[in-house]
Order: structure tokens, then sequence, then C-alpha cells
């Protein structure tokens, strides 16, 4: 990943991102009390940005927070931030902790100011090899907590499950629990079966994607069966196709899982439409307002 832009914002003002402080008792680095959000921007444009609001709005409620912002204050943090970054492909991260308690206490919960934070980086280019060749990915044992659908900044599972990957010369690590597919270490998962485009459905155990709604939005342009639905360790196995999705992934095909190739071990056709979609999709909204 490329260096972050250098600006960032820290409690209702922009400044450098070295000069950026967070004091050591903030309930974010204590106790992971936080939940955060990475939006991809084109060509200066936020990427679903209603959606992401939303789902920080509802990961902060999960933990008994109230949003400090509503839409409108988010959208000009963010979009200030983005223009003073220099505008055009980037991806903005932002996170909101419960804030500074002098003390350290695990309950009751304290009404305290929020500590919120954001940064933009450049977004990670899909180079030609990758859309030709596609990525090797590994699968391990689901073993993160139980309440993934929360956007917490807690991931030292994910970061892990990440390693084991790292360590295998994969991209990504894909989880299962309980013999079904639940999602990737920083990614949702889904697989073609015959026809048939299958992504688990959502639940405790996976993360609701904004990214994951996009791709089957394309699917839908390009004329292909979408459900969601369970799918088990052996149908992830013999799948036709695997994609990853993600803010800064987009949709990438899967063409090797645990060092067996997927499908005919290159990317496949119905991945092919998906993307192309997507990439007409994302010109038909330049220079649209967000």
């Amino acid at each position: 990943m490329a260096d972050p832009l250098p600006l960032c914002y820290l409690n209702g003002g922009y400044l450098p991102l070295q000069e950026a402080r967070i004091s050591p008792l903030d309930r974010g680095f204590l106790y992971a009390d936080g939940v955060y959000e990475v939006m991809p921007v084109y060509g200066g444009r936020p990427f679903r940005f209603s959606a992401h609001a939303e789902r920080l709005t509802r990961s902060l409620g999960a933990l008994r927070m109230e949003d400090p912002h509503n839409a409108a204050e988010w959208r000009a943090i963010l979009g200030n931030l983005i223009e003073r970054n220099g505008g055009g492909d980037q991806y903005v991260y932002w996170q909101v902790t419960r804030g500074v308690q002098h003390g350290r206490t695990h309950a009751p919960l304290p009404d305290i100011p929020r500590t919120v934070f954001a940064f933009c980086a450049p977004l990670p280019p899909i180079g030609s090899e990758l859309l030709a060749s596609g990525v090797a990915c590994i699968t391990a044992e689901d073993t993160r907590w139980a309440r993934c659908d929360v956007k917490s900044v807690a991931l030292l599972a994910n970061v892990l499950l990440r390693q084991e990957s790292i360590d295998a010369g994969a991209a990504e690590t894909i989880l299962l629990r309980d013999g079904e597919l639940t999602e990737a270490s920083a990614s949702a998962v889904h697989v073609v079966v015959g026809r048939e485009v299958l992504t688990p459905p959502n639940s405790r155990h996976i993360l609701p994607g904004t990214t994951r709604s996009v791709v089957e939005e394309m699917a839908t342009r390009a004329a292909l069966p979408w459900r969601s639905a369970a799918v088990s360790a052996a149908q992830l196995r013999d799948a036709d196709e695997i994609w990853l999705s993600a803010a800064t992934r987009e949709v990438q095909p899967v063409t090797r899982l645990d060092g067996r190739a997927v499908g005919s071990g290159r990317p496949g056709p119905r991945w092919r439409a998906v993307y192309e979609q997507l990439q007409h999709y994302k010109h038909e909204l330049a220079g649209t307002p967000w």
C-alpha cells in the first residue's frame, strides 16, 4: 500500500498527518472501543458515500454510541479532506472512538466527547497482471469475534488471518465457520456455481459490505443471476469462479485456492462481465453529485 497523503482530519481541524496526536487514554487505544469506514474515491468523487455513512452510524449504534455528525456534516468533512489532498483516485479512512476517559474503567460506558479521525491514501491500482491471472487465496477457520457485522477497529483476528495468506504467498485468507463460507479477512467473497453467483447471507458473522452490494448490482446489469445463500466448504472448493470484493479491491478473480486451480485457473467470463460493468458504472458517475 502507498504512503498516506499528507493531510488528515482530527477533532474539528485539518493538519499534517505527522503532527496528529491522540491521547493514550483514548478508549479506542485501550479497548478498541470504536468503529471505522473505508471509502474509495474516483476522480475526486467519493463512491457510495451514503452507504458508508449509514453503515458507520449503524456500527456506532451497536456500540451504544450516537454518530457525532450527520450525513451532511460528514459529507463536508470528508469532501474537504479529499480536496485538500489533491482529489484524484484515493481512498478515505475515517473512524470514531468513544473518546478520552481519564482513567480505565470497563463500565459504565462514559459520556465523553468522541474522537473523530480521518486520513486519505492513494487508491491501490489494479494491475494488468492481476486482471489477466487473478489472485491466489488460502482458507482458514474463522476465528474472529461474534459481531463481525460491526465494522469495529478491533481487527487483531483479521490481521493474524491476513498474515497467514502473506506467509503462504497468497492475496487473501477466505474464512470458513462450521463448514460454511463467511467472508475473507478483509473482503467479501462471491462464488459462482453453474451460472449463479452466490454470496453468504448477512448475519452477525459477516460485515454487510457496500462493495458487495455494488457487485450484486453489476451482476444484475450483466444479466447474471445471483442470490444470498449459504455456501458450503465443498461448494467453495468446487466453484466455477470465486471473486473477492472490497472498497480498495473492487472485484477481483480468485484463480487458485489452497494451491489448486479454481475453475480453469484463469479469470472467468462471469467475473469479466461484472468487472466491465463496474468500470462502465464508474464512468457514468464521473462528474455527478455524490
